[in-house]
């Protein structure tokens, strides 16, 4: 035990790294995070929604698409361990378009892990979503609940996680399911189809415009702010205590609505006809990532909406 726990304490801080969607939102925060510990970190994203200035500048960056295995498998070889983060994001996007979501979501995911199995890569990180759950009647939401997924991305998301207990089981590749909650920060997007609501609602109220709500409002997320997500990232790099196939909920265990955040921002709200695909209520449990992880939130909603209405003044 005392040989392997020096083994993660050397490879936390000399390992090379490779990030999927590295130039988006939460990719590109993870990345600061792991050249700041010293890792050699690679990115690949096609910049379909990640930006090239995201992306840190002492981490060497590849545009490349996940769905093109020939074009990503080169850039496995001597990688430590991988982080996928790519993917095409939000439910209401795949609603629209479930054949282009499910080729990245899925096939773009077999992909990442096959590349990672032939590069005999130590450990790898998928960035799943609590959106596997659906409509669930007890909360907060636990590992062991059987999933109801309410739209393609849902269901996409939940085939990557048996994936990636198949590829743990089948090839011997350790691949842990880490299932965000609501992710929120610098960074968001705000300006497409895959803005989250927080993203809509600050742009919305930089125009002058009503902040525009779907449904009564009172839907629930466990918010989580992105810098938390990302250390339970790197603690699933190196916990001692995963095997592989595990999911772990990484999210807020506090229930926030619509309409509470929606005040926070301030200005009109206008309602409009409830989402096809959304869920009501997410709140997660995240007992299994204390006792595995040894994480817990620390930044508090108030906290994290304030820091990033700070950095959208700024833009």
């Amino acid at each position: 035990m005392l040989i392997f726990s020096l083994f993660f304490c050397i490879i936390e801080h000399m390992s090379k790294v490779l990030v999927t969607g590295g130039a988006g939102f939460i990719g590109s925060h993870l990345v600061d995070a792991l050249v700041e510990k010293g890792h050699e970190v690679v990115v690949l994203d096609n910049l379909s929604t990640g930006k090239r200035e995201n992306v840190n500048g002492k981490a060497l960056f590849h545009e490349a698409d996940i769905c093109d295995y020939e074009k990503i498998e080169p850039f496995f070889k001597g990688v430590d361990f991988v982080f996928h983060l790519a993917a095409k994001p939000r439910v209401p996007v795949s609603v629209k378009d479930p054949v282009s979501t499910t080729q990245v979501n899925i096939s773009g995911t077999v992909n990442v892990f096959t590349a990672a199995k032939e590069a005999k890569v130590k450990r790898v990180i998928f960035a799943s979503s609590s959106s596997v759950y659906g409509d669930q009647e007890e909360f907060p939401l636990r590992e062991d609940m059987t999933p109801k997924p309410k739209s393609p991305y849902a269901l996409q998301k939940l085939v990557g996680e048996k994936f990636a207990k198949l590829f743990t089981e089948l090839y011997n590749i350790p691949i842990i399911s880490l299932r965000f909650f609501c992710v929120y920060g610098p960074r968001l997007l705000f300006d497409s189809d895959y803005s989250l609501v927080l993203g809509k609602f600050l742009k919305f109220k930089k125009q002058g415009e009503p902040l525009t709500i779907f449904g009564d409002g009172e839907q629930t997320r466990g918010f989580c702010y992105v810098s938390d997500i990302v250390k339970a990232c790197v603690l699933a790099m190196s916990s001692e205590k995963l095997q592989g196939g595990e999911v772990i909920n990484t999210g807020g265990d506090r229930a926030v609505s619509v309409n509470y955040l929606a005040d926070l921002i301030g200005g009109q709200k206008v309602y409009l006809e409830e989402r096809k695909g959304d869920v009501k209520h997410t709140k997660a449990d995240i007992s299994k990532a204390k006792e595995l992880l040894g994480w817990s939130p620390e930044v508090s909603f108030e906290q994290g909406v304030e820091k990033t209405q700070e950095w959208f003044s700024k833009l």
